[in-house]
């Protein structure tokens, strides 16, 4: 069990840092509710339990080589780009205040929360810092310890999704519509930052593979 609550705890330190996942997740439960909000976060963890099963199973090294993550910047800067620009154009639809019911589908925001998790900078930063731990914690006499430390971190990341959701669950309750507004176009500008980045990271590949 100590080794679960240690994982666990790293899972949430994976969760911490602010990323494009925790923007987008931000903003639709500030502008829809707790659980648009919660539906983004499952679908940057289910990106997230697929990378495991491929460390798993010893596909992670294919998601490793050039020809396969130089395309993967471009795809998720085009993404990113697409999210962040739909944040903006549409800032002012989609709105629901605090006992309003949403009008926007619950699988839109999943969609949303798993193209933003498909990113590379997800993919390469799961695989560089817990991919060596992940990996070298199996034994395939006993997988025991590695669905341990799988289950940890992703347990961590649940509750770091639900404790960021709660948060803007309460502080959505006092926000207008022109704030909500605001916010929704700040985080399409960010995300379209990362997208800028992305692509940034794609010419640089390319770049250092000629």
């Amino acid at each position: 069990m100590v080794l679960f609550f240690t994982y666990v705890i790293a899972g949430l330190a994976i969760a911490m840092p602010v990323g494009a996942i925790t923007i987008e997740m931000t903003k639709q439960g500030l502008k829809n509710g707790f659980m648009h909000g919660w539906v983004v976060g499952l679908g940057g963890l289910t990106v997230d339990f697929v990378l495991i099963v491929a460390l798993y199973f010893g596909l992670a090294s294919l998601l490793q080589l050039p020809f396969i993550q130089i395309p993967m910047w471009l795809i998720g800067a085009v993404f990113l780009f697409l999210i962040g620009w739909g944040s903006i154009k549409n800032a002012d639809s989609d709105i629901a205040l605090a006992g309003e019911k949403s009008a926007k589908s619950l699988s839109s925001s999943y969609r949303n929360g798993f193209l933003v998790a498909i990113s590379p900078g997800n993919i390469v930063f799961w695989l560089s810092v817990f991919g060596a731990v992940l990996t070298n914690s199996y034994d395939a006499a006993d997988p025991s310890s590695f669905i341990m430390i799988a289950t940890g971190v992703l347990t961590g990341i649940v509750l770091h999704d639900i404790g960021l959701l709660t948060i803007v669950a309460t502080t959505r309750k006092v926000m207008s519509r022109s704030m909500i507004k605001g916010f929704s176009v700040i985080a399409g500008a960010v995300l379209i930052g990362f997208s800028g980045y992305f692509v940034y990271q794609f010419f640089t590949a390319i770049t250092e593979a000629i």
